[in-house]
């Protein structure tokens, strides 16, 4: 029979049940990257050559080609990275699988030596880590976490990042390139838009992030403009002296 007071102890316990965002999840980091980057680097681009004094046609097809580049250079980038970390913990996961089949007492008494030097009693360490050794997959789970610091269940995907990297960099480019492809013949427009799409991005990932949206859309405005002039500075400069 359930006592009130262990009911009460239950319903305080389910009332104060919370859940965490993913914050190891593989497509996050690539496209608020890829996002950023997509709008900074062609902004930058389409800016530089601008300030060169070249035809509108030239800007845009500029433009373009910087969103094709940067996109397939960022998914390839990513795939390789994340794929190569993948591997590297798939093949400590081999390492540790190997050492509990051969030497399961002298993992056992790991992670008892482990929850010894988190405060819990000796005893009651070995009796855990006993338990926890039974299954072989539970085992293997809390030695990846604990040694490795990864969820052998949970390993970060490589074709999600580089789906994310590519979507995101492409979203983000078109957005300087756009009013070019709309007709628009000034640069104005592509900067106009391109600094506001930042400011959007800035303040969506401050949701995530949990700071505050102005100063996640102000940074990433100021730094984004800040690029967009030096390359047209840039461009300028070199245009006068190629002619």
């Amino acid at each position: 029979m359930t006592t009130p007071a262990a009911a009460d102890s239950a319903g305080s316990a389910e009332a104060h049940q919370h859940t965490h965002r993913d914050v190891n999840g593989g497509w996050l980091r690539p496209a608020v990257f890829g996002a950023m980057d997509g709008l900074v680097s062609n902004l930058a681009l389409i800016t530089g050559v601008a300030g060169g004094s070249v035809e509108t046609k030239t800007i845009a097809v500029t433009g373009l080609a910087g969103l094709a580049a940067g996109a397939f250079s960022m998914a390839a980038g990513e795939y390789t990275s994340v794929a190569s970390q993948r591997e590297l913990v798939l093949a400590e996961l081999d390492v540790e699988r190997r050492e509990l089949r051969r030497h399961p007492e002298a993992e056992e008494q790991e992670l008892t030596d482990l929850y010894v030097t988190r405060g819990v009693d000796e005893d009651l360490a070995r009796e855990v880590a006993k338990q926890l050794m039974k299954d072989p997959d539970q085992a293997l789970e809390i030695h990846a976490r604990e040694e490795l610091g990864v969820d052998p269940d949970d390993l970060p995907s490589p074709t999600v990042a580089a789906v994310s990297s590519f979507g995101s960099f492409a979203l983000g480019a078109m957005l300087p390139v756009l009013p070019y492809l709309l007709g628009s013949s000034s640069l104005w427009p592509a900067v106009a838009l391109a600094l506001v799409g930042l400011f959007v991005c800035g303040a969506v990932v401050s949701r995530v992030t949990t700071r505050s949206w102005w100063y996640g859309g102000l940074r990433q405005l100021v730094l984004g403009g800040a690029a967009a002039a030096v390359t047209y500075g840039l461009g300028s400069l070199f245009g006068a002296a190629v002619g």
